[in-house]
């Protein structure tokens, strides 16, 4: 499940539980590539945050490559990465972080 986020429900959404947040931007071809990825993990819940429209969000996690991916527990973040990564590698990670 892909939810867009903001500067209103960024801290609300990540607060609790192991979240997957996709920097992006709407011009990036990778991240279009991306995309396709993303939407076949329909049963997770993946938080994308535009990255031109909310960048005070993008600044305050030090995002400048896209797509860049958080893996954020319970608020705060476990794990960072970025290019395109394939469904199987995006599962594995966050598998990871629910495991501890």
């Amino acid at each position: 499940m892909l939810v867009e986020l903001n500067n209103q429900n960024f801290n609300e959404e990540i607060e609790k539980g192991v979240k997957l947040i996709e920097f992006y931007t709407p011009w990036c071809g990778y991240c279009k590539k991306q995309l396709p990825e993303l939407e076949e993990m329909d049963k997770v819940w993946i938080g994308q945050v535009d990255a031109d429209k909310e960048a005070s969000i993008s600044e305050k996690y030090n995002v400048n490559s896209f797509p860049t991916f958080i893996i954020m527990k319970d608020g705060r973040e476990t794990e960072r990465f970025s290019g395109m990564r394939k469904k199987e590698f995006l599962m594995e990670r966050i598998m990871k972080h629910l495991s501890y």
